[in-house]
C-alpha cells in the first residue's frame, strides 16, 4: 500500500477523533440545557405585542438576515427583536447554535440574550435593548463618526478586546465568532461596546488548537487568509478581524480589497507603508488630530498590524492584545508586512469560485465532517 496514502489516512484519523472529541466536550456543556432553553422561549404573541405586531415604527435595522424591531415587554424592559427571514442565509442549525452559545455567556462586553421563539415558522431572538446602534453606523454611515472622540474610540477598543479574551479563554469552551466586524459591535447607552451575532460562532474544546471547515462564513476585508483560502479558523482567525477592525477605528475608514479613491491598495497595505516609513499618523481620522493621545493611537495601529500578520502564529494571543492595550509601558514586537500585501498593492481583479476543500491535498490540517463547499477568491 503507498506509503503516502497511509500518512494522510493516519492523518485524517486522527483530525477525525479530534472533532468528535470535540464535538462531545460540546455536548457535555450543552447536553443539559433543556430547561435553560425552555425558560428562555417566549410566545410569538409576546413578541408581537412588543413590537406592536412588527410595526415599521419599530423597525431598528434590516440586513440578509432579516429585520430587528424594538420591543417594550409588559414588564417594561425594552428589547431588541432579531426576526430571521424566510430567506435567511441563518438557518435552523445556525439559529440553535446562537442560541446555545450565548444563552450562558456573561460579560459586559457582550449583547445578553434575553430568550427566543420558534413557533408558527418564526425564528426569533430576543436580546438586550443597546441603544447607540453599531459601531460601523459611527464609522462609516453618517457623519456622526465625528462624535466619537479618540478617548471612547480607545475605550471601544479596549472593551472588544476583553470580551474576544472571554471568548477564547474564559468561557466553558473556547468560541471562535468567525465574524468580527463593526456592524456586528453594538454600542450602549454609555458608547460601551458589545459583540453581538453569534450564529456563524463555533465552540471548540479548550485544548483544540484550530479548526476547518468546508462552508467559509463571515465578511470579506476581515476574514484572515488561511481562513477565506482554506477553511481554517482559530483563535488568530478572530485576531485577524479585530485587528482590522482597529485601524478601522483608528482611520474611521473602511477596509476594502479593491482600488479605492483614498488608499489606491487597501487599508491594511497603506497603514503598514505609512508604518514603515515612520508616518503613521497619516492614517488617523481628521477629526482627531486636536484631541488624541499619541501614544494611544501609535499603540493601537502597532497592535492593529501585529494582528494582522499574514503567518498566523505571528499574531499575538488576545491575552497578549488586552496587555499590550492596557500596559503602554510593555514593549511591542515590530509588525510584518500585512495579509494580502502584495508588491504594495492588493489585487483588484479578485472573483469568487466554488472549490470543494477535500480536493485539497494538504495532510497537515483539520478535516471538518461538512460536506459543503466554500467560496474562495481567485486572480481573473
Amino acid at each position: 500500500m503507498n506509503f503516502r496514502f497511509l500518512i494522510k489516512l493516519s492523518n485524517y484519523i486522527f483530525y477525525s477523533y479530534a472533532a468528535c472529541y470535540s464535538y462531545f466536550a460540546y455536548l457535555c456543556v450543552v447536553g443539559n440545557e433543556s430547561t435553560t432553553l425552555e425558560s428562555l422561549q417566549f410566545d410569538l404573541v409576546t413578541i408581537e405585542e412588543a413590537t406592536n405586531n412588527f410595526s415599521c415604527s419599530n423597525l431598528i435595522g434590516k440586513g440578509g438576515f432579516g429585520e430587528v424591531y424594538k420591543g417594550i415587554l409588559s414588564d417594561g424592559r425594552e428589547i431588541a427583536v432579531k426576526r430571521l427571514s424566510i430567506t435567511s442565509e441563518q438557518g435552523i442549525a445556525e439559529f440553535k447554535n446562537e442560541v446555545l452559545l450565548i444563552a450562558k455567556l456573561q460579560h459586559r462586553n457582550l449583547v445578553a440574550l434575553l430568550g427566543f421563539c420558534l413557533q408558527e415558522g418564526e425564528k426569533i431572538l430576543i436580546y438586550e435593548f443597546v441603544p447607540n446602534k453599531s459601531l460601523d453606523y459611527f464609522l462609516f454611515g453618517s457623519e456622526l463618526h465625528r462624535l466619537l472622540s479618540w478617548c471612547e474610540r480607545f475605550k471601544i477598543i479596549g472593551g472588544i478586546a476583553r470580551a474576544i479574551l472571554y471568548l477564547h479563554e474564559y468561557s466553558r469552551l473556547k468560541i471562535i465568532h468567525r465574524d468580527i466586524k463593526p456592524s456586528n459591535i453594538l454600542l450602549d447607552a454609555n458608547m460601551n461596546p458589545k459583540i453581538s451575532d453569534f450564529g456563524m460562532a463555533r465552540m471548540v474544546a479548550i485544548d483544540q488548537d484550530q479548526g476547518r471547515t468546508r462552508r467559509i462564513v463571515g465578511t470579506y476585508g476581515y476574514m484572515s487568509p488561511e481562513y477565506a483560502m482554506l477553511g481554517k479558523y482559530s483563535e488568530k482567525s478572530d485576531i485577524f478581524s479585530f485587528g482590522v477592525m482597529i485601524l478601522e477605528i483608528v482611520s474611521g475608514k473602511k477596509n476594502s480589497s479593491s482600488y479605492d479613491s483614498y488608499y489606491n491598495d487597501g487599508l491594511l497595505s497603506h497603514a503598514w507603508k505609512q508604518w514603515r516609513d515612520g508616518t503613521p499618523f497619516e492614517i488617523l481620522d481628521p477629526n482627531l488630530h486636536e484631541s488624541c493621545s499619541q501614544m494611544e493611537v501609535i499603540r493601537c495601529i502597532q497592535v492593529g498590524l501585529l494582528c494582522v500578520q499574514e503567518n498566523p502564529n505571528d499574531r499575538p494571543q488576545m491575552a497578549e492584545v488586552v496587555s499590550y492595550l492596557s500596559n503602554l509601558c510593555i514593549e511591542l514586537p515590530f509588525p510584518r508586512e500585512p495579509a494580502f500585501f502584495v508588491h504594495g498593492r492588493m489585487n483588484p481583479n479578485m472573483v469568487a469560485v466554488e472549490v470543494d476543500l477535500g480536493h485539497l491535498s494538504n495532510s497537515s490540517t483539520q478535516h471538518s465532517l461538512n460536506e459543503m463547499s466554500i467560496s474562495i477568491s481567485v486572480p481573473r
